[in-house]
């Protein structure tokens, strides 16, 4: 079992709002998100929330359980911790947790399937377009409490996942693309 992890805590600074909130093409995004995860076939879904998140909490899909990040301003390191906290209570717990970020409109359910290919207690993998390596990131199990303890401010696991020489590129460039849309303007270029 693959659970999916949306981290949609962040107040959006660039972006001007929360992109939890924002729309893309009549949805928001943190609900278009979570429904990639959950059309991708992963279960339970997890949805780390922060800045404005009562407003944010009726966009999250049925089938997606809200979380929040009380500590959500220090970044998405908070956000990781957040979400791998709240799936290490899921029983039976998942073998593996698939995060995402809300502001990946090129992501679809295809990418999620193919990420959820690859899921087991022990494994790192990340996406990759055009070889270089983006989201959505797959932790085993086994690396939660690691990961965890690692994330910090906005560099979530970014620091943990470049310490390590295992960490599998799965090729999802034919079917997605990485793009992070930090402002509005990026989510249609």
């Amino acid at each position: 079992m693959t659970a999916g992890l949306l981290l949609a805590a962040g107040q959006g600074s660039r972006f001007g709002m929360p992109k939890a909130l924002a729309t893309h093409r009549g949805a928001a995004l943190v609900t278009r998100a979570a429904d990639v995860l959950l059309d991708g076939g992963c279960d339970p879904v997890v949805v780390v929330l922060g800045a404005r998140a009562e407003e944010a909490r009726p966009l999250v899909p049925d089938g997606a359980r809200a979380v929040v990040a009380d500590d959500w301003a220090e970044g998405m390191g908070a956000s990781l911790r957040a979400g791998l906290r709240a799936l290490a209570d899921v029983a039976p717990p998942p073998d593996a947790a698939l995060v995402h970020l809300v502001d990946l409109p090129d992501v679809g359910a295809d990418v999620v399937t193919r990420m959820r290919a690859h899921a087991s207690t022990g494994v790192v993998a990340r996406a990759a377009y055009a070889g270089a390596p983006g989201h959505p990131v797959l932790f085993g199990r086994r690396w939660w409490a690691e990961v965890a303890a690692q994330a910090a401010g906005d560099r979530g696991a970014r620091d943990w996942l470049r310490a390590r020489d295992d960490v599998r590129l799965v090729d999802c460039g034919d079917i997605g693309g990485g793009r992070d849309a930090d402002t509005p303007e990026l989510l249609d270029p």
